[in-house]
């Protein structure tokens, strides 16, 4: 199953403020809904553990990230392989940033392709609990970001 998401907020940051802290899985990472923790390899590799679950489907989703793209201070993107509730999960996740007056544009977009018993068990009610967990992680962002 593809869940794809997305979503556009301002900062008032400069680009490269925001990018450096949309770069840093330390600073942003504990922003993640449900985050549990976090393993940093080294500048562009980390795992993360978030949990999971709908209804009596629950444990913790491990993913091994990387950015595999890193425009300064444009553009950056996350690839993402991992295990989530008895099923796997492929994950991208970008973000171009754009200068806005004073402050930064920020326009995310990403996609998790997620397989296994979670998607068997649950389908229909993953893209809106998604949806609900980007506008979480939106939020935060925002937040940490004025």
């Amino acid at each position: 199953m593809a869940i794809k998401f997305g979503g556009e907020f301002e900062v008032p940051r400069s680009p490269e403020e925001a990018y450096d802290f949309l770069t840093d899985p330390q600073k942003f990472g504990p922003l993640l809904p449900d985050f549990q923790g976090m393993t940093v390899q080294d500048a562009t590799h980390f795992t993360v553990k978030v949990n999971v679950g709908i209804s009596y489907i629950k444990g913790t989703a491990e993913v091994k990230m990387e950015l595999a793209q890193a425009e300064r201070p444009r553009r950056a993107q996350y690839k993402g392989q991992g295990s989530v509730a008895g099923g796997n999960v492929s994950l991208i996740a970008g973000f171009d940033l754009a200068a806005k007056g004073t402050g930064t544009k920020v326009a995310w977009l990403g996609e998790a392709q997620i397989f296994g018993r979670l998607t068997s068990m649950a389908g229909g009610l993953l893209e809106p609990l998604g949806k609900k967990n980007v506008q979480k992680l939106i939020d935060a962002l925002q937040a940490a970001l004025r």
